[in-house]
């Protein structure tokens, strides 16, 4: 088993549909994969010896899994109210160091 992270963009191409996320949460639930999550507010980015930057990558939420591998993460792009809305869904593993 693996942790892998779906960081959700606020680039979907047309309004979420809120009671999406009922029936996506109570699916996260049942396969018993899900691992926390949450929305992420604004914020800034910093680099050393450059200027505090608000203009970020409009990152929404992101929600954590315990699946098998990849492939198995990606089944959960199936009824994300952000991806089913047109936006961007980024999967990324959470290697163990």
């Amino acid at each position: 088993m693996a942790d892998f992270i779906l960081l959700m963009r606020g680039d979907a191409t047309q309004p979420e549909d809120a009671g999406l996320w009922d029936a996506y949460f109570t699916r996260l639930h049942a396969s018993g994969a899900f691992d926390g999550g949450s929305s992420i507010g604004d914020g800034k980015r910093f680099r050393k010896g450059a200027a505090a930057s608000t203009e970020l990558t409009p990152l929404a939420g992101y929600i954590r899994l315990h699946v098998a591998d990849l492939a198995e993460a990606e089944t959960f792009l199936t009824g994300n109210p952000v991806y089913e809305s047109g936006g961007s869904v980024e999967i990324r593993e959470l290697p163990r160091d």
